[in-house]
């Protein structure tokens, strides 16, 4: 899977957990969490391989369970002592969705099950040369080119139609969720802008002066 597929999956399966188990929707912290956690394992592996050549393809570190489960749980701890226990959960459940999504994606799109991509370094995943991308953004932009083209003719396959469909549905779920990080984002803005416009003016005529 690509990382805005594990991050259209992480975010709706974290609402929907979120909804059910606490009757609440994400806060900010919590949807950012589980957004960038389910793309961490590509942002490490991805560029590392096909841009930099440091592993033989790119499902190496940030792919491997050995290393995702201390991490996971590092995060937690930590989002635990800081107050924050929701947004280590996001982390967690963003990561951790990200393994076993790229194994169902390669039986999907070639029907082989490949467990072996989450056990690196106990037993890597070699790729063939030839099927080495040229590079991290020359494969990305691409694979955007194709998916436009794919959009204006018309021609969508079965998979790019599930794919479109999951992204109406976040989409809608985050409208639902009160827009988070972008609602935290713009209170932020607003009392930034607020402050520096008292700091600039002063305090109104009208108020009480100090003693």
């Amino acid at each position: 899977m690509w990382p805005w597929e594990h991050a259209i999956v992480g975010y709706v399966v974290y609402s929907l957990f979120v909804r059910i188990v606490y009757r609440d929707s994400p806060g900010g912290l919590e949807a950012f969490a589980v957004v960038f956690a389910s793309v961490v394992p590509d942002l490490v592996d991805k560029p590392l391989a096909w841009e930099f050549g440091v592993f033989e393809s790119g499902y190496a570190v940030g792919h491997s369970v050995f290393v995702a489960v201390p991490v996971v749980l590092f995060v937690g701890v930590i989002a635990r002592a800081a107050g924050r226990p929701l947004s280590g959960v996001a982390f967690g459940l963003g990561y951790l969705l990200h393994l076993p999504a790229d194994v169902f994606y390669g039986y999907v799109s070639a029907g082989i099950v490949q467990f072996e991509i989450l056990l690196w370094p106990v037993d890597p995943v070699v790729a063939p040369p030839q099927e080495r991308p040229p590079g991290f953004a020359t494969t990305f932009l691409r694979l955007f080119d194709d998916y436009q083209g794919a959009l204006l003719a018309g021609d969508l396959s079965p998979y790019l139609r599930l794919q479109l469909g999951l992204a109406v549905v976040a989409f809608l779920l985050w409208l639902a969720d009160g827009v988070p990080v972008l609602r935290e984002t713009l209170l932020g803005g607003t009392r930034l802008a607020g402050a520096v416009r008292n700091r600039l003016t002063g305090p109104p005529a009208d108020s009480p002066r100090r003693r």
